[in-house]
């Protein structure tokens, strides 16, 4: 029996490319597209293996990195006499600059959003004690993040066994449990610490489909207490009921 999952937590192919090119600081106007696009393809490899159904337009992004590495490839080809053909990236840059702005935009709003709602929810509390209580900023991980901490840990995994993560020894439906449970007693716990963990790479490997499945049902959250660092995972306190005592 093999276990299928289909995950609704895939962003756009762009934002695949935004993360590869921050990820690595890469410059944006001069991106290496030989890089990007063989990074890319991993990404979109696993991607596929975790969900069959990935979206179709992350594959025409594939082809149309393929297609720009050819062109970079070749040699300039002249239009017409004193004029050289374009960079074959500059409309994938265009859409990529304007996507960022409009990202952060949204951003802005959803800050501007949390902001509002606290204005009058703040109760009075003794400043020196708020002082002492008030937490870390925390950047919510994303698809792409798991995914490279998930590579990380499976460098060396055939993608064949991806389609054999039953075993009677663990199952996503059992991990899933032992998660909930874990996090009820923990407040958090690192992801990094959940695979050193693991038995062997199937535990692993089931440990990250549940974590997946997990994020998808809106159960857990995945933290960073820094861009691309180290992820955290814990409950999702707007979806855990209050237990009445009576």
């Amino acid at each position: 029996m093999n276990y299928k999952i289909k995950l609704e937590l895939f962003e756009g192919p762009l934002d695949l490319l935004l993360y590869l090119v921050k990820k690595d600081h890469l410059n944006i106007y001069d991106i290496p597209i030989a890089q990007v696009t063989q990074q890319y393809l991993e990404y979109l490899d696993l991607m596929k293996l975790l969900d069959p159904n990935i979206a179709g337009e992350f594959l025409v992004m594939a082809a149309t990195l393929m297609q720009i590495k050819s062109k970079m490839l070749l040699p300039a080809q002249k239009e017409s006499i004193g004029e050289e053909e374009g960079d074959p990236r500059a409309e994938l840059l265009e859409r990529l600059l304007e996507y960022e702005k409009f990202k952060q935009i949204a951003q802005t709003l959803r800050e501007r959003e949390d902001n509002q709602r606290e204005i009058f929810k703040r109760p009075k509390i003794d400043l020196d004690k708020e002082l002492v209580t008030q937490k870390e900023v925390y950047f919510e991980a994303s698809i792409f993040d798991l995914i490279s901490a998930f590579t990380a840990a499976l460098k060396n995994v055939p993608k064949d066994v991806f389609y054999e993560v039953i075993k009677d020894e663990f199952t996503v439906e059992e991990k899933i449990h032992y998660l909930l449970h874990f996090l009820l007693v923990e407040p958090s716990v690192k992801l990094s610490d959940l695979f050193i963990k693991a038995k062997n790479k199937i535990e692993i490997i089931v440990t990250f489909l549940a974590i997946l499945e997990l994020i998808r049902m809106k159960e857990v959250v995945a933290m960073q207490p820094n861009l691309f660092g180290e992820i955290e995972i814990s409950r999702n306190k707007e979806n855990i009921v209050p237990v009445a005592m009576g």
